[in-house]
Parts: C-alpha cells; structure tokens; sequence
C-alpha cells in the first residue's frame, strides 16, 4: 500500500475522532472504506518500471570530517561518501528494515561458516573496477579488512573492537578471501555487513595508508564529480559499475545547511528532494499539510537510543541505590506517548533494539526497574531508596545536557521533572557547543550526563558492548568495571545458538538497567523521513547510515 495514502488516511482518522460528536460512524465508515479502495488503486512504487536520469539533490547539517569510512563514525560520511564505493556485504537494500539479512556486493553470496563456525569463505565478483580502471580483487578486499581489524600504530579504526573475534584475513586466491575467526560468533557477518567497510585499493594504501582521509577512489555506483568545501559534494554515474543497469540516477548532489529549518525549507521549496537522516513529526505534519500528494513519508524504529550515564565515581551516585532510584522515576510508557509528538523518540525498550530476536519482550521489560506500568509504586520504591543511601530531600545535582533539541534537550527536560517527582532537585547544565559537550562528557566531569547508543547495522552482541567495563570499551563513560557484565557478553559472542544468546542477554540487561542500574535507558529513537514524491525506490531502515549508495534511487518525472 502506498505509504503516502497510508499516512494521510491516518491523519484523516484522526481528525475523524477528534470531530466524532459533529459525524456518524456510517459516514466516517464510507470515508474509510473510500480512503483504502484510494489507497490500493494508487501504484505502488515498488511495481513501477524505474526511469533512468536526473539528478538527486539532498541536504544535511555540514559535511563530514574525514573521507576515510574506516576512521569516522557520523552518518554525513555515509550520505555523501557511500555512493562512490563498495562493501564486501551489506544489509539487503531490498528489505533494509530486517536487522538480519545481508547480501553480497562484491562478494557474490554471504558465505555458511565453515570448521565449525570459525571459517568464512568469500568468493568475490570478476566485474568490479575502481573509477581508476583497476580491477578489484581479493588482495584489495584483505587489505581493506586488516586496515580495519589490525590497524598499524598511527592509524584510526572505530570498529576495531567488533573483530575480536577474527584470528586473520587472507586471500586464498585472485576473488576468493578466507577469515578464520578465534571461536564462532552470530556477530561476525553483522560487522562485516557495516556500511562503513569501503573497500579500498591495496596499491593505495601501500602508497600512503593515510590517502583516503582526502581522497575517493571506489567501485561504487557513482564517481566523485565536484566537491566545495563546506558547501558541496556531487557524484555522477559510474559507467563501469557491475550491477547491470544500476544507478539509474545521472548523480547527485548534497548541500550542506547547518539550521533545520533551512533543510526543511529547501525540501519544501523542491531545492533539495529529501533529507535521509529524518525530521521531527511536527515538521512532517507541516509538510504534508503545505504539499499534499508532493510529499511521501517513511518512518522505521531507529537504532539509537538515548540514554542519562550516573558518573560511578561521583557520591552519590557511586551507589546503586540512588541510580536505581533514577531509573524507577522515569514513567517510560507514558512518557513515550508524550514526547513521541514533539521528538524523534518513541518506542520503549532495552538494551537491544526492538523487534530483534535477543530483544525483551514487553512482559520481560515490566519485570525491570523502571518498566513497571504501576508509576506510582516505582516513584515509592525511589523515595525509599533515596532515604536508605542518605540523599536528602531536594538534593540538587547538575545534569549535563546537548544544546540540541531533537531529540537530547527534549528528553532531557522531561528526565528532569521525572526525578523531581521524587525529592530530588536536578538543574539543566546545558554545553553550549557540540565542542563543549564532548570535552567534558568524554573526561567524564559530570555527574549525570545525557547519553546515547547509536549503531549502524542492528548487531545486539556487539553494540551491548558499551555497557561492559570502561578499561575493555571507550564508548563507556560512566566510570565503571563490571567483570560479571564482562563475562556474560564474553558467553553471549561465544555461542551461537539463540536461545543461549537470548538467556545470557536476558542477564546482562537485568544487572546493567536494574541490580546495577549503570545506566538509563529512556526510549529508543523513530525515524520520519518526508520526501519529495518524485523520489522513488528508496527504502527506508532502522539506521540512518544503511541503503545509501543511491544505486537503486531513481526519479519519477
């Protein structure tokens, strides 16, 4: 069913129910059936016969550090810089909303493990060119890999730590690359799948290891036309790329705007036809409004949620009674319904992403602190827990907060009355700049501070890493050591069957969100991407860094 009608058909419904003592059910009855005959008469995008040309004009914040996919991790590198490479495998672009299944790119197929789990066998495609007419082959695919796995001294890797399993990557022969891992894991084809895993070329970086923080050089769907820095960055159709017929865009160009409301504005206008990382549903709403059928929607579960971090080693939060009585105060149910209309957060969940197969269910949730749907006795439980550790009434303490609204300072400002719903007196400590906040997040100079888990491909083994201890991860910055925690994600990578992942994950999220409470998870993000019609055959996902090479993008006009 075509998502446009779908979502203004809702929109319809609702302004049904708010008018219900003006009109019949039987008249709103006929209008609902009217609405879906419309909605299953409307062509559905996905049948239509794509067209080839044009150019795809779309806008984000500011462009991204670095070219180098290896060394960053914002999504401003995907958007802009993905379209010109390759990944040996990828989350399938057909149906990116399945955390689970991945295809082969430059590999032909995703290969079955082998030797009892610890043996991976890639064959790799003979169609593949670089833009500079080199063919790709397993020598390029290895060198890529062990730049990422086993970096030298000097060079940066992000996801180093989601290969601890990998012993070493080799080439068997010309298209054929082996990884033979230490043990079998469930988290190794998810890592590999990351779309940051560009495939580089061997002779470039025996040059210089460094080159690609500068420069481009794929074997994606499109080549690097023009960029001006700070402003621009356009890529016109690879005549060599080895999907047959693919991209049928003639290119693309992002600008780059940092206010939302001059993106929102260049989308209205039809300067810019979308914006892939998502606005907020009051600004889909206006959209929808001002354009009608021009506008097309998307929305998905995000895999980013947003957290507050007690600092272990600041009283009194060192104590478990008082994080726990943080988390017991958050109303999650209700607080999704309420803020799910003004930000871009919705769904309630642990600490995996929802919907996958190692996530809580609802019931196993409302077992944790925190999740209870009885308020009130949670709020109880608080009050006790504050007054067994010694913490007065009205206890003020600073909670440091993003100077950004969607989604950081909106939940952060209902966190705050939460807590005061139970004695205690938190004050915003707003960073003025994006600068600012990591400095003193990253140094840990805080008391509580907002927080987030934000990951590409959904790889629950891995992504739950940043809750193990502070001297086995960066990303933790609560101060911690947990060797109980280190040693249930230990046995969760370990094994691979699902029902032993799922009862050792079960553990760990009970002593990260309740025994310990290290930190709180509040509601996991929702994506809303409102584009211009015109745009067909993307698809969106629950991450803002997957199904952006464009190569399956066309125009319809």
């Amino acid at each position: 069913m075509n998502i446009r009608i779908l979502y203004l058909l809702r929109c319809e419904q609702l302004t049904l129910e708010e008018g219900r003592r003006h009109e019949t059910k039987a008249a709103q009855l006929v209008f609902i059936i009217l609405a879906v005959l419309l909605a299953f008469s409307t062509p559905l995008s996905f049948a239509e016969t794509p067209k080839g040309g044009g150019t795809l004009t779309f806008v984000l914040d500011r462009e991204p550090p670095s070219f180098d996919g290896h060394r960053e991790t914002t999504f401003r590198l995907i958007h802009v810089v993905a379209p010109f490479y390759s990944t040996l495998i990828r989350v399938n672009p057909e149906n990116p909303s399945s955390p689970t299944e991945f295809v082969g790119d430059l590999a032909l197929v995703v290969p079955e493990p082998m030797h009892d789990g610890t043996k991976y066998t890639f064959k790799l495609r003979r169609d593949a060119k670089f833009s500079d007419g080199q063919h790709v082959t397993a020598v390029d695919v290895v060198a890529t890999f062990n730049k990422i796995i086993f970096p030298p001294e000097g060079v940066k890797s992000r996801r180093k730590n989601d290969y601890a399993m990998v012993d070493k990557v080799y080439a068997e022969d010309e298209h054929t690359v082996v990884f033979e891992l230490k043990h079998p894991s469930s988290a190794f084809l998810p890592a590999v799948a990351s779309p940051f895993n560009f495939v580089y070329s061997a002779q470039k970086l025996t040059q210089d290891i460094h080159w690609y923080e500068k420069n481009v050089l794929g074997s994606g769907p499109f080549v690097l036309s023009s960029r001006e820095a700070g402003k621009s960055i356009a890529g016109k159709r690879n005549p060599n790329y080895y999907e047959a017929g693919r991209p049928y865009l003639d290119g693309f160009k992002a600008t780059f705007t940092s206010q939302q409301s001059e993106r929102i504005q260049a989308v209205r206008s039809g300067e810019a036809l979308i914006e892939f990382r998502g606005f907020p549903p009051k600004f889909r709403d206006n959209l929808v409004r001002a354009l009608g059928d021009q506008i097309t929607v998307q929305e998905s579960d995000w895999n980013c949620v947003l957290l507050a971090t007690p600092n272990h080693q600041v009283k009194p939060f060192d104590d478990p009674r008082v994080r726990r009585a943080l988390t017991l105060a958050a109303d999650r149910w209700a607080g999704s319904a309420f803020l799910a209309r003004t930000a871009i957060v919705k769904t309630v969940g642990g600490v995996v992403f929802p919907g996958h197969p190692l996530a809580a269910s609802k019931e196993e949730l409302q077992q944790l602190a925190g999740y209870s749907p009885d308020i009130e006795k949670s709020r109880a439980e608080a009050r006790r827990l504050l007054k067994e550790a010694g913490v007065p009434e009205g206890y003020k303490f600073r909670f440091h907060m993003q100077n950004a609204d969607q989604p950081y300072k909106i939940v952060s400002l209902w966190l705050l009355t939460q807590w005061r719903s139970i004695g205690l007196e938190p004050e915003q400590w707003v960073a003025p700049t994006y600068k600012e906040f990591y400095k003193t997040y990253r140094s840990r100079a805080f008391e509580v501070s907002v927080d987030f888990n934000c990951n590409a491909v959904v790889n629950p083994l891995r992504d739950v890493s940043k809750y193990i201890s502070d001297d086995r991860v960066k990303e933790n910055y609560a101060n911690y050591k947990d060797r109980v925690l280190d040693k249930l994600f230990d046995e969760m990578n370990h094994t691979v069957d699902v029902a032993e992942q799922r009862q050792l994950m079960r553990q760990f999220e009970k002593r990260v969100l309740d025994e310990q409470a290290h930190m709180l998870v509040t509601l996991w993000w929702y994506r809303i991407v409102p584009y211009r019609s015109v745009v067909r055959g993307w698809k969106i996902s629950p991450s803002h860094y997957l199904n952006q090479d464009l190569a399956t993008v066309w125009l319809a006009q």
